[in-house]
């Protein structure tokens, strides 16, 4: 147990991730852009500090860790998840400000979260933490017409590779979680416009699934690291060849 920080904790992942934390008895600084909705995740939890903040915006995360930090001491772990699903096309049908939108929040997001999480980790004593950042399958495999998307979460790869590498000295240790088809918002419109069509749904699993998954990579001791994690529904197209 310790202290964590989750970023887009108001839906989806991040808060089926937060109320596993806070479940395990960990100390959660809870960080979304929404306040209202942070408010419903951290209801009846005297252990969340809800920390209303965009993470495009570096000023504003330096404010969250340094709140967190008063609060709970320090920073043992960042679950870097706050991220973007730009509308689909071919490259020359995407709307720049779309691109732009993507890069700022799936890229620049996760680097303003890591950055501040990092310079916390390595300044506290004792030093150290674990960063683990929210990749993708996107990451290994796109699909059709996610070119925003799968490019930005390519990124998130080697953020992580060279923070897992930089953070050596410090005794910071980073790993990702790439996941495929959790039941989020986005996978249910998913299914249904395929049962619109009357096609098969997409495999998919519930997000308590890969909360546990994160619980797991946060609680190993400091010897330890899981460097990359690929948590997917069964069934899902994503091994094997046509």
């Amino acid at each position: 147990m310790g202290v964590i920080l989750i970023t887009g904790a108001s839906s989806g992942i991040g808060r089926a991730t937060a109320q596993a934390f806070l479940g395990a008895g960990w100390q959660v600084g809870l960080l979304a852009r929404r306040r209202q909705a942070l408010e419903a995740v951290a209801e009846g939890h005297e252990e969340a500090l809800i920390l209303p903040a965009d993470v495009t915006d570096l000023a504003a995360m330096q404010g969250a860790v340094a709140a967190l930090v008063a609060r709970f001491g320090r920073l043992d772990a960042l679950f870097n998840n706050a991220g973007i699903f730009a509308p689909q096309g071919t490259i020359d049908e995407i709307d720049p400000e779309d691109w732009a939108a993507s890069l700022a929040v799936n890229l620049t997001g996760m680097f303003n979260a890591a950055r501040v999480a990092f310079g916390q980790m390595r300044a506290q004593v004792p030093q150290g933490g674990r960063i683990i950042n929210n990749g993708s399958i996107s990451a290994h495999s796109p699909r059709p017409g996610s070119v925003c998307y799968t490019t930005t979460k390519h990124g998130v790869t080697g953020l992580t590779r060279t923070l897992s590498l930089d953070g050596r000295p410090y005794d910071i240790a980073a790993g990702q979680i790439d996941i495929g088809n959790a039941r989020t918002p986005l996978l249910e419109s998913v299914a249904e416009g395929a049962r619109a069509l009357g096609q098969e749904e997409p495999p998919i699993m519930e997000v308590e699934d890969v909360a546990r998954a994160v619980l797991h990579m946060a609680s190993l001791p400091p010897g330890a690291n899981v460097q990359s994690m690929t948590v997917m529904a069964t069934k899902m197209p994503f091994v094997g060849r046509g």
